[in-house]
């Protein structure tokens, strides 16, 4: 079953502001001619390779998907948060945390960061 996404504000945010990042650093090598892609960019495809497997299959093996307890559901105190992994083995490396609902067939995207220290 294919999930919809529903984003907070904070995700959409920090998902636009990544997206921005990675364009302007494509537009940037290619006005250069450089072949070598920059950081920005790496992350951002990093993260849309995460999202598409989430929203096909939340369990993909890949995702390393698990609960995590120090954030809150948005929409229901009660409702489990996940974390997935769009980095590994990374300094900061990043983390996107979503939740099912609020409606049946939606996973919300709760945070795209790197990953919060202790948590």
């Amino acid at each position: 079953m294919a999930f919809r996404p529903r984003w907070t504000e904070e995700a959409d945010s920090k998902y636009r502001e990544l997206q921005e990042a990675a364009t302007a650093s494509l537009l940037n090598r290619q006005k250069n001619r450089k072949a070598k892609a920059a950081r920005a960019e790496g992350l951002f495809k990093q993260i849309e390779k995460c999202v598409r497997p989430l929203l096909d299959n939340p369990r993909h093996p890949g995702l390393n998907t698990h609960e995590y307890d120090s954030i809150e559901h948005p929409y229901d105190k009660k409702s489990k948060v996940f974390e997935a992994y769009v980095q590994n083995q990374t300094p900061g490396a990043y983390r996107l945390f979503w939740g099912y609902g609020p409606q049946k067939g939606e996973i919300t995207i709760i945070a795209v960061t790197p990953h919060p220290r202790g948590g």
